[in-house]
C-alpha cells in the first residue's frame, strides 16, 4: 500500500519532491508514479510540476492521469505545487489553455513593466526567496507569519472564490499563493526548496486529516 503519491506526468524534479518527503516521513511508503492505479489507492496524493501550462495538460493527458488525479483532488488528502496549483484552475493565460477546473477561477500573467517601491525593474519570472503571510490552516502550523519561501514563476492564480485563498505574497502587489478546499491545499511556491518552512508544511500534509 502506497502511504504518498506524487504523480510523474513528465514535468518538473519530482525526485526533489520525493526526498524532502521522506526526510520528514520515513517510515511512510513514498511511490513517484505515473500508474493511475497507484494514484487511486494511495492514502494521500502530491501533484507537482515545472514548466509550460500547455505541455502540462498535454502530458497529463498522454499518460491517461487526469482522471486519477481530478479523483484524488475530490476524495483524499491532496497537494499541489507550483503548475500543480495552477492546472487545478479553470483557464489560464499561458498558452490560453483550460485547465482541471477543481477551483473557479484563473491563472494569469505578472505584467511586463513590474517595478519595486525604488522603481527599480523587477524579473519575470518571479524567482527566489519571498515572504508568504498565510491565513488560519492546520498546513501553516509551526511556520511563523511572513516566512520565506522559494518561488519559480510568470504566472500566478486569480481565484473567482476568495474563500479560496490561504495565503498571498508580494511582487510587488499582493498575489495568491496558495488555496485549499476541503481535502485539498496548494500552493505556488516550492515547499521542497524551501527549507526548514518548507519541510514543515509537508510534515503538516502527511500528518493531515481533512473532515
Amino acid at each position: 500500500m502506497v502511504d504518498i503519491a506524487i504523480v510523474d506526468y513528465g514535468m518538473g524534479n519530482l525526485r526533489s519532491v520525493q526526498q524532502a518527503v521522506r526526510k520528514v516521513a520515513p517510515e511512510a511508503g513514498v511511490s513517484v508514479t505515473d500508474d493511475a492505479k497507484v494514484i487511486a489507492d494511495a492514502k494521500r496524493v502530491i501533484f507537482p510540476g515545472q514548466g509550460a501550462m500547455r505541455d502540462c495538460m498535454r502530458e497529463l493527458d498522454a499518460r491517461g492521469l487526469r482522471q486519477a488525479v481530478l479523483d484524488a483532488a475530490r476524495n483524499k488528502p491532496f497537494l499541489g505545487i507550483c503548475i500543480g496549483l495552477q492546472m487545478l484552475f479553470e483557464h489560464s493565460a499561458e498558452g490560453d489553455v483550460p485547465g482541471l477546473a477543481v477551483l473557479p477561477g484563473e491563472v494569469v500573467r505578472f505584467a511586463h513593466d513590474l517595478k519595486d517601491a525604488q522603481g527599480n525593474k523587477l524579473k519575470v519570472p518571479h524567482m527566489g526567496w519571498n515572504q508568504v503571510h498565510h491565513a488560519e490552516h492546520v498546513l501553516w502550523n509551526g511556520i511563523p507569519q511572513d516566512a520565506r519561501f522559494y518561488f519559480v514563476h510568470s504566472y500566478y492564480v486569480q481565484p473567482s472564490d476568495t474563500g479560496l485563498v490561504q495565503a498571498t505574497s508580494d511582487y510587488p502587489q499582493p498575489f495568491v499563493c496558495a488555496a485549499a478546499r476541503d481535502n485539498l491545499f496548494a500552493v505556488q511556491f516550492h515547499p521542497e526548496k524551501s527549507a526548514a518552512a518548507g519541510l514543515q508544511l509537508l510534515q503538516n500534509f502527511i500528518n493531515w486529516n481533512p473532515a
